[in-house]
């Protein structure tokens, strides 16, 4: 069997006071899914970015999974016509 790339692509920006992560999925041409995640600084807590940008991404990518179980079990649905039960 052929071996397949799909590819993330995770930007880290400061929106409004907090890190803002966007991890976009480009598999066989599909590139409409986006994760977003959000970390913010607690006034009392030492500033250290990359905490913030590691929470961020961590939640982008968890909302991006999320997202493609969504998507993989309406494909399911549309070609057999039965909703799906997928495990997690």
């Amino acid at each position: 069997m052929a071996e397949k790339g799909w590819s993330v692509n995770i930007a880290i920006d400061e929106h409004e006071g907090r890190t803002r992560a966007k991890a976009q999925l480009f598999a066989e041409g599909r590139s409409d899914l986006v994760g977003v995640g959000l970390a913010r600084l607690k006034p009392t807590d030492t500033d250290v970015p990359v905490i913030g940008d590691e929470l961020a991404v961590a939640r982008a990518l968890a909302d991006l999974s999320h997202q493609l179980i969504e998507a993989t079990a309406a494909d399911i649905e549309n070609v057999t016509k039965v909703p799906p039960h997928l495990e997690v």
